[in-house]
């Protein structure tokens, strides 16, 4: 039986490197010093959402209903994923900051502003 270690050492914190790998099939053994991959270091409830997101195909709907979160937990989430594995997207251009981009999608889903207005106030950035 293998064990699944995610995230960083279970005494420090710190990443662990991977000392030896084996074949089940034939017995061979390499040993040396391997990293882990990204997705391998992030933590299990992480690595669990991003499986969620992925097998939804990104659509934010079922993952809230799936995990039994709301719309901004998933958000917040999903850029914790994004941050844990250091995924820096180009500059937005858009005046709006994501606090705010948040509170407008937020009023949007509890239909306090239709869909058109809150497009207009995330492309104008008022």
């Amino acid at each position: 039986m293998a064990y699944q270690i995610s995230g960083g050492c279970p005494a420090c914190g710190h990443q662990l490197m991977i000392a030896k790998y084996r074949c089940p099939n034939c017995q061979t053994e390499v040993s040396g010093q391997f990293a882990s991959c990204r997705f391998c270091q992030l933590d299990a409830q992480t690595q669990h959402f991003i499986l969620v997101f992925l097998a939804h195909r990104g659509n934010i709907k079922l993952v809230e209903k799936e995990l039994g979160i709301s719309y901004p937990t998933v958000r917040k989430c999903l850029q914790g994923a994004i941050d844990a594995l250091h995924l820096h997207a180009a500059p937005d251009k858009s005046s709006v900051n994501a606090e705010e981009k948040m509170e407008i999608l937020d009023r949007l889903e509890k239909g306090k502003i239709d869909y058109h207005t809150a497009l207009s106030l995330l492309e104008s950035g008022e």
